[in-house]
């Protein structure tokens, strides 16, 4: 699909990518992973043919076509969210147009057995393939299942772009770009702006209906279950591992100990050597020796090695001041804004020293009950705050109320108390501020550094309830684990808004899931709660189908029997049909064999006046056509099942 060669960007001086060459396979799977500023963006743009490197060759084939969200993009605000989204279909219709002049053609020619007779029948053939694939004749329910799958509501469809967010807007892009099946998919960080469930819905589109994909992401749990081939980008070269990520960690971790072994053992070879040249310098009966010792200086290929890695650094918070047992106490809270209520009948005690987090989609309602328990909004219900509560509080918004005229070390430098003063270089380093950063000013940092400033700055400050809305957002992997390390060993209470499942597992110890107006308690951890979800949406099901086919006084017992019996059947269901599926992945695979071998053969002198060929590759790509539309059809029945 992609093909790059000797690449290398050079920026004022300083070199990105050196010698850099690697390629993209048909339904590769692909995480692009390096510590921040290592090039990863950057690289997704040279692929998608925004950015020209300094030297070197990326070839892709002609009819290749490449889809890309970027982190940040400028948006319309002129149609509604249906109107945008089928924006993603104009080419079909250009697509259906040439189908149709080109069956026209075909219709009025007698040379059947011509080989330009046959060059009109492959190319309808591939035409007719991508417009399969991209949802064929009912391309407008695709549109709606992947805008669901994403979190919009049906009555979202046709209210105007310009009353969502940046990151509603972000999604319709996303959808955009899903809807049109490119064959390859590079995404720079498209988990950013979604809620879990639709996380682990473009999770599934990735695994069972993408075509090639190339993503940058700081989500561990969504690279893990969506790619099967790591890249790493390190000092300006990359280390491909044929691994999804948590097993590139262990491979990675024991190509550093090799390298800082390698490097540790040269750089005591070179002090050797230089003070050998150093203590004979000057004297004559040596100078052949020290010259030729010079001269091996110069041969030898320095061994770089990468910063230490900081992930582990023992970053403590404050001790936090004592508060009351129950520091956040709910009853029946209410909020509305106008007639739209947010939630209602919300009833929540939190102890203190409990890490809990606030999970569920956009809109429903968690950063306002946040605002409430800050007392920043109104709102309707008995709302406790416990004795001596002091809060610490994260969003994004918080970044603006730095100080533009300090520098990173100085913000820093005015909260830190007692002995985290001498760590205050290592916490920068551990935050992307390692080196000349700590003395850039706020003034001149991006959205995403301001963030990273204003989380460490509340690390450092004496609070017992901390707030956090969505922290992670800006934090690359190493910088999320010394995170939520901190927050392990703190000893206050923790609220954390977030749909990043990798931080929030082994943090949390109980769920707030907000929806339908309401906000419901799960004990347990992240995990727990996702299981858990899955089996109440089953019980959903079934209740809906008791309701349908049984009496209404079918109660207690017989209940119980239902659900396992359904549950049974849907499980049996399910089996059946992921082997059907497997059964179309197998004929697919077969007649992309045959195809191949005829194409080899028709690619011959002998072959290509063979016009006995030319039908069976036509009768074999119209088979592949048939079966993938089957493979289509039958994998989104299985997604439907499966989310029951």
């Amino acid at each position: 699909m992609i093909s790059v060669e000797g690449l290398r960007v050079e920026f004022g001086g300083f070199t990105l990518f050196d010698d850099v060459s690697f390629v993209v396979n048909k339904k590769d799977r692909i995480a692009l992973v390096g510590k921040n500023g290592a090039g990863k963006s950057t690289m997704l743009k040279i692929l998608a043919g925004l950015q020209s490197p300094t030297s070197g060759v990326v070839s892709i084939p002609k009819e290749t076509t490449i889809g890309y969200l970027p982190q940040q993009m400028q948006l319309k605000d002129t149609r509604t969210v249906r109107e945008e989204a089928e924006l993603a279909f104009d080419h079909i219709h250009d697509m259906e147009r040439e189908i149709n002049a080109l069956n026209e053609q075909l219709a009025e020619r007698t040379d059947y057995d011509s080989e330009a007779y046959h060059k009109i029948i492959d190319k309808v053939t591939h035409l007719s393939e991508q417009f399969q694939m991209i949802g064929g004749n009912n391309y407008h329910a695709e549109l709606e299942r992947t805008l669901l799958g994403l979190g919009f509501m049906r009555e979202d469809f046709d209210r105007p772009t310009s009353e969502f967010s940046g990151g509603w807007r972000m999604r319709i892009e996303l959808a955009k770009l899903l809807l049109r099946r490119p064959d390859v998919l590079l995404l720079d960080e498209p988990t950013n702006h979604l809620d879990i469930e639709s996380i682990q819905w473009l999770e599934n589109f990735i695994a069972t209906r993408a075509n090639a994909v190339i993503l940058v992401s700081h989500d561990r749990a969504f690279i893990d279950n969506t790619t099967s081939r790591t890249i790493e980008i390190e000092l300006g070269h990359i280390y491909d591992y044929k691994v999804k990520y948590s097993d590139y960690v262990t491979l990675r971790k024991e190509r550093r100990e090799q390298q800082l072994r390698a490097y540790e053992n040269q750089q005591k070879k070179l002090a050797d050597t230089e003070a050998f040249i150093e203590r004979f310098r000057y004297k004559a009966t040596k100078s052949t020796q020290v010259q030729s010792r010079i001269k091996q200086l110069e041969k030898i290929e320095r061994i770089e090695v990468d910063e230490v890695d900081t992930a582990m650094l023992n970053l403590k918070f404050p001790p936090a001041p004592h508060s009351g047992s129950y520091p956040v106490i709910a009853e029946e809270v209410s909020k509305r804004y106008g007639d739209h209520l947010v939630f209602e009948h919300v009833n929540l005690t939190i102890k203190r020293g409990e890490k809990v987090a606030f999970v569920g989609k956009n809109g429903e309602g968690k950063s306002t009950l946040v605002k409430c328990i800050m007392n920043e909004i109104p709102f309707e219900g008995s709302l406790k705050l416990g004795h001596g509560v002091k809060i610490g509080y994260f969003a994004q918004n918080q970044a603006q109320l730095l100080d533009d005229n300090l520098t990173v070390f100085d913000t820093i430098d005015y909260v830190a108390q007692g002995d985290i003063r001498t760590k205050i270089r290592d916490i920068l380093g551990a935050f992307m501020f390692g080196g000349e950063a700590s003395e850039k000013k706020v003034a001149v940092l991006s959205g995403g550094e301001r963030s990273r400033l204003a989380m460490i700055r509340l690390l450092l400050e004496p609070v017992n309830l901390l707030i956090l809305d969505e922290p992670t957002n800006h934090l690359d992997m190493r910088s999320k684990d010394v995170l939520k390390n901190a927050l392990k060993d703190f000893d206050g209470t923790v609220i954390v808004v977030s749909h990043d499942r990798d931080f929030l597992d082994g943090l949390v110890e109980k769920v707030y899931e907000f929806g339908n107006k309401r906000v419901v308690e799960h004990l347990g951890g992240i995990y727990d709660f996702l299981e858990r979800k899955k089996m109440q949406n089953l019980q959903e099901l079934e209740i809906s189908n008791k309701k349908t086919n049984e009496p209404a006084e079918s109660e207690g017992p017989t209940q119980n029997k239902l659900s396992y019996e359904a549950r049974k059947e849907l499980n049996k269901a399910v089996k059946k049909q992921e082997k059907l599926i497997a059964e179309l992945e197998k004929k697919i695979e077969e007649l992309e064999t045959s195809i191949a071998e005829l194409e080899a053969k028709l690619a011959t002198p002998e072959g290509a006046s063979d016009t006995e060929l030319y039908t069976q590759y036509a009768d074999l790509k119209k088979s592949l056509s048939e079966t993938m539309d089957q493979w289509t059809e039958q994998t989104m029945a299985l997604e439907e099942m499966q989310k029951a």
